[in-house]
């Protein structure tokens, strides 16, 4: 028996990373130095969770990250019933993912959670992480790029 898409998701995310450390390293560049866990707002400071803002990409430039970082989701409030409120949920695989198919996915931040400070994701495990936003039944995720996926590595090492 062959092996399965997360096994295949997997093997992807942890060359990639290696890849991106390597070439880090290679241009002086460490995105941090400590052994402590890190706080990062999704998206940065400027563009926080809202429409339109490539996360995948985003994920993929700020990366790595480990387990114990915790990932921060800033998003405006709703202001009326005429706006999809963004939202937070934890896709079950990467199917799931690429076609942001909520049905079986876990939301672990509302409308509300997002406002202030925003909501706060710990990367408690060592395997992958799949979000995406639910806003406007899916449409947030597939046309406004409202989703990103993350394998928190298991430890710092440094060249």
């Amino acid at each position: 028996m062959g092996p399965n898409y997360v096994q295949i998701f997997m093997l992807v995310v942890l060359c990639a990373s290696t890849l991106r450390v390597s070439t880090a390293n290679r241009h002086g560049y460490h995105r941090r130095r400590t052994d402590t866990p890190e706080t990062v707002v999704v998206g940065g400071s400027s563009a926080n969770w809202t429409f339109g803002f490539d996360y995948t990409y985003w994920a993929f430039k700020h990366g790595p990250f480990y387990v114990n970082d915790t990932l921060v989701f800033k998003y405006d409030l709703p202001k009326d019933n005429t706006t999809h409120p963004h939202s937070v949920y934890l896709l079950p695989n990467q199917e799931s993912f690429d076609t942001c198919n909520l049905t079986n996915a876990v939301k672990v931040a509302d409308g509300a959670q997002g406002g202030g400070k925003g909501f706060e994701f710990v990367l408690k495990e060592f395997k992958p992480h799949l979000f995406a936003c639910g806003g406007g039944e899916g449409i947030h995720c597939n046309l406004g790029k409202m989703k990103f996926n993350v394998l928190p590595l298991p430890s710092r090492i440094w060249y």
